[in-house]
Order: structure tokens, then C-alpha cells, then sequence
């Protein structure tokens, strides 16, 4: 693809990575770095008036949120994380001065470990250092809450105010406070309710909903514009068909966007609140997949004018006549690509496209409508271009009872017509998916030599709600053997060796790697897992800790023999193919107990096994050492056990 290069940035320093504008040379296997390393630049947003740029930029696994003046090129350096002690989370503008951005930290109580998150502030008209947004006062005995990071609203009416949802009367009941990001004060709008966990503004600022969970029930309550409680909207238990899920307000107070199923598929819908019978009037409905995203809302005028979504060939969907027109202008400037308008100025003139194709890892151009310019800004991926890129193909096979299952292929660049090494690789989740598009995975994996498929098995997301409620109480069963019949396809189908073949996962990927070796050995040749389930019983009795316990108790269900059944930790005897395991200690979604107690099991059993435990590390691999470690330790595995 041609580049158009952003003079006024060349005419600063990105430290010592200029060369991130040109593409790497053509070599036939890239170092693993490429595939490994954060992403070179990420998250850009405009400020409301166009004139800044923020971004995060990786320095060498360092992670620094960076404010670009577009007309002079002056940067200045905001904060710095190393995903370690610090996690970025997000960062957005509150006004043309004050960008705020969300911090993760890590912390413990009776040995599990839990996230917390603070809001900061950065007013580059005036400050000189970091704030925070919002924090307790100990005068008044408040508590410090777990989550402190929940804007409800950016207040356009209100000049550097914000709604915020914080826990600070009561655990897991917040409250709603005005908090002005120029003085730090702040005022309460709404105390805390019994069982209500969120509360939803309307575009004029008012809090007009609220969220509530009561064990496995969820419900919403409605507000005026003055506090007191109207009705109750919907109530459902958690799993069933009556789900609703709200994407918010339109300009028009009483016009709500809600996410509901609309012929076995989730579609969006818009309800009128003042219609007693809540009726909805569908949007957007796909017959083939879910609808699912959020909405988009025009900077200018506040009113809702698509949804932000995961599909095939698009992920945005307008129905403003100006965006549909400005979207075209891009695609008829980046052919055959997929190109997303991720941030725009207030006045419409000035926006950010993130652009990626069949030959496109990722890249940014800044656009200007007064001008009628388009330019290159950055690559996420600089290594990755079309000599190198494997893109994925999506291809559908059927289980054995008949189902339809869909996943994605990637076959190495450039193949030879020899029948290849192949892995699978299911996603985590599992109420997830694979898309098309740049997956650091399979193209590390398409780069070395391997065949990839990742199969969108039942249980996944985006596929009606009877695909995805397979996963309720189904984990080792149908859903595990759709991957099986995943390899049946390819050995038909694809340019595979069928005595080739590695199942590889992370999360409840690495769960079914795990269980594949115990049910499917005769299939694979190894088996790999980063941070995978091996003891579903340990997941239901750590649930007692958290207030979702009971969604936890009902998602896999509380009968100890079957839990047994389908947990790999109870069945290391019968795994006879090698066993790759990788957990980092500071994994708080799957403790890393999972890992060391399958490992444990294998060696008692004197299994081939190879463990290996990552100081640090998190569920998500956020450090990019630890990513790098991740994928040597797999390519090294994979290797020895695919090539030899």
C-alpha cells in the first residue's frame, strides 16, 4: 500500500524509531519481536478542537502516553507504564485541555488477587505533573473503592465536569458525584441504592437508569430528570432469552438503544420511555450473526449515528448521510482495505482513520476535511506488510451432529505445495470469537511454517444466543469435540499433514488444549496452554470470594462429579502427547494454581511436560517480555515436536 507521510510529525523525533515509517526488509522469517512487541502506537484521539493528538507509543516494552501538538510537533510526555506495577488502561479527553486516562494497579486480599483502577488528570493548559481526578476523603470516612475509573458522562453542557459512578459510601453500591476536573470539587447526585451496580446518564446529563443484579437477576429501574423513580423497565435472570443490554441514550432523552434478540440473533433496537409497553423498534439486525457494539455519537451534535461493531468486512455501521458520504471519500482512497473513523474534532474537519487490509497489519492517518488531505501516521505492527502478512481466510465445516461451525485459516506465506505442520487455535472466552484480522498468534505461528486454524467452535459469541449458550454447563463436551471435527475439515480441505498437528490455546483456549490432549490424543501431537483452566471445581469454590458467585455456580453448575468430568487436572494419567504449560504468578483471572497443579499431576505421572512460570506475568501478557517469553517458549515447543 502507498504511504503518505505526515510531514509535520518527521519533523520531530520519535527517539531513535524513525525508521517505523519504512517497511522492514523482506526476510523469510521475521524475528519473533515482531509479532511480540506491543503494538508501536496505539489508542489516538483528537481533542475536541483537532489541534492535539494523543497517543501511546511503545518505547522499547515502556509504554508512554504521549500528547502531539499537530501544528507545532511539540510532544510532551504525559505518563509512563511498564504494564508491571502500572497498567494504561484508557485515555480519552474531557475538554481541549484535560485528557484523563484510567491506571490499573495490582493488589491482594486473603491471597486472590484483584485489580483496582484510579482516574487521573492532565490539564496541558496549565499543569505541570498528573493528578488524580477524584479520591476518598478521609474526613467524611469514605471508602477506597475497588473501581475509581467509571465516567457516566462527559457533560457536554458543563465545561470540565464529568459524572462519575464510585463506590465510596458502600462496597459494590456507588453513587453518582458531579466532579469538576478544574477545582477537584465534587458533588453527589445520587447515594448509593441497594443492589443497584450501575447507573446510565441520559445526553443532558441526568441520571436516568440503573443497572441491578439480585444473585443470578438482573434488572433496570428508570429516573426523571429529578431523582425519583418512574418504573421498572426489564428484569431477567442471567443465560435466559429476555436479555437486555442498554447502549444509551440518543439526543432525545426518552429514546434509549437497547442490544435484545430478535430472531434467535441479537439486534440493536431504540424504545421510547414513555411508550408503557417499552416497545422496541429494531435498528439493526443481521440474519446470519449477532449485532453487538457501541454506539457511535456525533461529537458535534450528540445525536447517535451508527453502532461500532465486529463484522466480517466492516466495523462500523452509519446512518448519518454525512459520515456515509466521508466514509466512502476514505475507501476510495484506501481501496480494499477496512478503514474506521476511531476520533473526530467537535467541528467534523479533522479525524483519525485506523486502516488495515489483507496486506495491513494496522495503520493511522490523519485526516483533514478543510484541506482535503489524508495522511500516513503509523503502523501498530512496522515489521508486518504485504511481503510477510499470511491474512486469514474464513472458511465453515460441520460438527458431527450436523451444526455449522466457522473459523478462520491462515496459511503461511509464499507455502510450498508440501503438506504442512498445522495448529489449532481456539480462542479464550469462551463467550468470545475470532474476527478477521492481524492476530499476532497465527501470524507468528503462519511465519515459522504452521497452518493455523481458529475455529469460532459453539459456545463462541456472534452467532445467536442457542450457538453461545452451548458454552452454559458445556465445557469438555459438544464445544470441545467441534475442535476435533475442526482437524477432520482441514484433512480434507487444507494443504495439512495430518500426523503434523498441535492444539494450542490461552485462557479457556488453553483449557482445551488441555482437554484435547486428555479426550483427543490420537489427533494431536502436542498440546500447548498459556494461562488455561485445568480445575473447573477450583473455579466455582474461588467464586465464593466475588459478589458474581452465583452467575459463576450457574455458568458451570455446582455437581462436584461432573465438575470432576470435565476438569483436566483429574485426568493427567491419560495424557500421553507432550504437555507445553506457561502461568504467570500474577494471573488474576485463572490463579496460576491451575498450571501448577496440572504440572504437578504430569510429573507424578512422569508425563512429558514442560513447565514454565513467568514471574510477573498477567493473564493478558500486558508486559511485553513476558509476551516475548510466551511465544519463544510456544515456536521452540511447536518446533520440536512439528519438525523434528
Amino acid at each position: 500500500m502507498r504511504k503518505i507521510y505526515l510531514l509535520s510529525i518527521l519533523l520531530f523525533s520519535f527517539g531513535n524509531t524513525i525508521s517505523f515509517l519504512s517497511y522492514a526488509s523482506i526476510t523469510k522469517e521475521l524475528p519473533i519481536s515482531a509479532y511480540g512487541n506491543l503494538p508501536a502506537f496505539s489508542q489516538l484521539k483528537l481533542s475536541p478542537n483537532g489541534k492535539n493528538l494523543a497517543f501511546i507509543k511503545n518505547h522499547d516494552g515502556l509504554l508512554v502516553l504521549t500528547i502531539l501538538n499537530i501544528k507545532t510537533g511539540e510532544q510532551n510526555y504525559i505518563i509512563q507504564a511498564d504494564n508491571i506495577e502500572v497498567t494504561l488502561n484508557w485515555h480519552t479527553w474531557a475538554s481541549d485541555d484535560i485528557i484523563l486516562f484510567s491506571a490499573g494497579y495490582s493488589s491482594s486480599n486473603r491471597n486472590v488477587k484483584y485489580t483496582k483502577t484510579r482516574l487521573y488528570k492532565f490539564d496541558i493548559s496549565r499543569d505541570t505533573k498528573i493528578s488524580l481526578a477524584v479520591e476518598p476523603r478521609k474526613s467524611k470516612k469514605e471508602i477506597y473503592a475497588q473501581f475509581q475509573d467509571n465516567v457516566i458522562s462527559y457533560l457536554p453542557e458543563k465545561k470540565d465536569k464529568i459524572l462519575m459512578s464510585l463506590a465510596f459510601d458502600n462496597f459494590n453500591l456507588p453513587s453518582v458525584y458531579e466532579v469538576d476536573l478544574k477545582t477537584d470539587k465534587r458533588k453527589k447526585i445520587t447515594g448509593p441504592t441497594i443492589d443497584i451496580q450501575h447507573w446510565y446518564a441520559d445526553q443532558q446529563g441526568n441520571v436516568r437508569i440503573a443497572r441491578g443484579k439480585d444473585e443470578t437477576k438482573i434488572f433496570y429501574r428508570l429516573y426523571d430528570t429529578n431523582g425519583k423513580k418512574l418504573k421498572d423497565l426489564w428484569s431477567y435472570e442471567v443465560f435466559e432469552k429476555e436479555v437486555i443490554h442498554i447502549l444509551g441514550f440518543d439526543l432525545d432523552p426518552n429514546i434509549l438503544y437497547v442490544r435484545a434478540l430478535n430472531n434467535g440473533k441479537y439486534a440493536v433496537f431504540s424504545v421510547d420511555l414513555r411508550d408503557e409497553q417499552l416497545s422496541k423498534k429494531l435498528i439493526l439486525a443481521d440474519e446470519a450473526y449477532d449485532v453487538d457494539g457501541s454506539l457511535i455519537y456525533s461529537p458535534k451534535t450528540g445525536a447517535v449515528i451508527g453502532l461500532h461493531h465486529n463484522g466480517e468486512d466492516d466495523n462500523k455501521t452509519y446512518w448519518d448521510k454525512d459520515y456515509i458520504r466521508l466514509k466512502a471519500g476514505i475507501n476510495k482512497v484506501l481501496p480494499e482495505s477496512n478503514n474506521t473513523i476511531i476520533s473526530m474534532s467537535d467541528d467534523l474537519q479533522h479525524y483519525v482513520i485506523y486502516s488495515n487490509s489483507d496486506e495491513e497489519a494496522g495503520s493511522y492517518y490523519l485526516g483533514d476535511r478543510t484541506k482535503g488531505t489524508l495522511n500516513y501516521v503509523a503502523s501498530r505492527y512496522p515489521q508486518i506488510n504485504e511481503s510477510n502478512y499470511a491474512a486469514k481466510q474464513l472458511i465453515s465445516y460441520q460438527a458431527r451432529d450436523g451444526l455449522n461451525i466457522e473459523g478462520y485459516l491462515t496459511t503461511p506465506k509464499n507455502a510450498s505445495k508440501n503438506k504442512l505442520p498445522t495448529i489449532i487455535l481456539p480462542h479464550g472466552g469462551p463467550y468470545a470469537g475470532d474476527y478477521k484480522g492481524f492476530d499476532y498468534w497465527a501470524e507468528l505461528f503462519a511465519n515459522r511454517g504452521y497452518v493455523v486454524f481458529q475455529p469460532n467452535f459453539r459456545g463462541s459469541s456472534g452467532y445467536g444466543y442457542d450457538f453461545e449458550m452451548a458454552a452454559i454447563e458445556g465445557w469438555g463436551k459438544a464445544m470441545q469435540d467441534d475442535l476435533e471435527d475442526a482437524t477432520k475439515w482441514l484433512q480434507q480441505h487444507a494443504n495439512v499433514n495430518a500426523s503434523k498437528m498441535c492444539i494450542a490455546g490461552a485462557s479457556y483456549g488453553g483449557y482445551t488444549a488441555l482437554m484435547a490432549a486428555v479426550k483427543h490424543g490420537e489427533t494431536f501431537q502436542c498440546a500447548a496452554s498459556f494461562a488455561g483452566v485445568s480445575d473447573i471445581e477450583l473455579i466455582v469454590s474461588k467464586a465464593g470470594y466475588f459478589t458474581n458467585k452465583e452467575i459463576v455456580r450457574k455458568q458451570f453448575g455446582e455437581d462436584s462429579d461432573q465438575l470432576e468430568a470435565v476438569s483436566p487436572v483429574n485426568f493427567a494419567k491419560n495424557i500421553n502427547i507432550p504437555i507445553l504449560l506457561i502461568h504467570g504468578t500474577d494471573d488474576k483471572i485463572v490463579p496460576v494454581e491451575h498450571s501448577r497443579d496440572m504440572a504437578d499431576e504430569l510429573q507424578d505421572y512422569d508425563k512429558d511436560v514442560k513447565y514454565l512460570e513467568i514471574e510477573g506475568a498477567n493473564h493478558h501478557l500486558s508486559v511485553q517480555k513476558h509476551r516475548i517469553d510466551t511465544l519463544e517458549a510456544m515456536v521452540t515447543f511447536f518446533n520440536k515436536h512439528l519438525k523434528s
